[in-house]
């Protein structure tokens, strides 16, 4: 979604200043590349990229090919061969031993469904999608593109693509992108239907210094931060010009500022002994994900032993979502390092990994579209 983000604040400053533009997405890898399918950048007819498609050895020439399909206002497929090691240009310099096809669209402002529009949406309900984009291997064929954003059963799709009702739902069920073929016009085109999980919503519950890092680091990576406490000296966005919303609230009344899904998780570093154990009592009654508590291991088994002074027993499920001290152990000791621990171990969570090194892992590090 940053991604996403970045491309709709770039195109709304393009189209402010008259400049056209073409969306360059990474629609199909066969073997290894830098990006996966999904991967977007927007060019604009000055040279401004936003976004990215591969590790930047592809960006120039896919400038150029943006470039044309904004002079002629067409769509264009380019296909890049980077494991060809003759090939001086995209081979053996890349390393990377796939085959990237890259969609072009020129963005038809006119046109009330082009690919800035429906990416657009994304915005305006918090709620996972499936993005349909439509290709031809031929590059002679037309390049349909992105054509409607899919979100769930009640969406009523166009007739052409009544037939992808099934994958769509079964996109939204694995939370996994495929690549399909269908028939339109008599004409046979590749599919890929990209989902799209919701912005990660991180709740921290303290406003200190040492929260200034972690707040940074999660708005880098495009996560929506909420925080505060209830000091109004350290609850100011001045202090926190990187959070989506700064607030100075009770514990209650910092839950309820934020909408807790499985994509949101929370972080209790307060260093208020009583204003984190509520919250930590308020959020074991929600389906947040991820409860990280920041201290030693005795604080968080007091923390444990007064709520079962209050009756309160924790399931195996609700422990479960209890990280505490919270982080991966990286040998951090600063707050920025701290911060980064927080950060990967959320990261690690979200994603079902262990936070291992990339070095013991036996299989591919990126899971591709799968083909059916």
């Amino acid at each position: 979604m940053k991604e996403v983000s970045d491309i709709l604040k770039s195109y709304a400053l393009a189209k402010s200043a008259g400049k056209k533009s073409a969306l360059a997405t990474v629609v199909k890898v066969e073997g290894s590349s830098y990006r996966q399918p999904g991967a977007r950048m927007l060019v604009t007819d000055d040279g401004l990229l936003t976004g990215a498609i591969s590790g930047g050895c592809l960006e120039g020439d896919a400038l150029r090919k943006a470039l044309l399909a904004i002079n002629q206002k067409q769509n264009k497929l380019i296909t890049y061969d980077t494991s060809n090691e003759d090939d001086v240009k995209f081979g053996v310099q890349l390393g990377c031993n796939g085959i990237v096809h890259i969609l072009f669209e020129y963005i038809n402002e006119e046109d009330a469904n082009n690919p800035i529009e429906l990416l657009k949406k994304l915005e305006t309900v918090r709620k996972e999608a499936v993005i349909l984009i439509l290709f031809s291997l031929n590059r002679n064929a037309p390049q349909i593109g992105t054509q409607f954003l899919y979100r769930d059963e009640t969406d009523i799709l166009p007739n052409d693509f009544t037939i992808l009702h099934s994958y769509l739902k079964k996109v939204v069920h694995t939370k996994t992108s495929i690549i399909n073929t269908t028939i339109i016009d008599n004409k046979t085109h590749e599919v890929l239907m990209e989902y799209v999980a919701p912005p990660v919503t991180l709740l921290i519950a303290g406003a200190g210094n040492d929260v200034q890092p972690l707040a940074k680091m999660a708005d880098f990576l495009g996560w929506e931060v909420t925080l505060g406490d209830g000091r109004a000296t350290h609850s100011t966005e001045k202090r926190f010009p990187d959070a989506k919303k700064v607030i100075v609230a009770k514990p209650q009344q910092l839950l309820e500022s934020v909408v807790i899904d499985a994509r949101t998780f929370a972080v209790l570093m307060t260093h208020n002994y009583k204003y984190d154990l509520e919250m930590l009592e308020l959020l074991l009654k929600t389906n947040c994900s991820y409860i990280g508590v920041l201290g030693p291991k005795i604080k968080l088994e007091r923390m444990f032993n007064d709520l079962a002074q209050q009756g309160i027993t924790l399931t195996d499920e609700q422990l479960g979502r209890i990280y505490g001290p919270v982080g991966l152990d990286i040998g951090a000791e600063t707050s920025e390092e701290i911060a980064l621990s927080i950060v990967v171990e959320i990261k690690a969570v979200m994603e079902g990994k262990n936070g291992t090194s990339l070095k013991f892992k036996k299989e591919k590090i990126h899971q591709a579209a799968n083909a059916v």
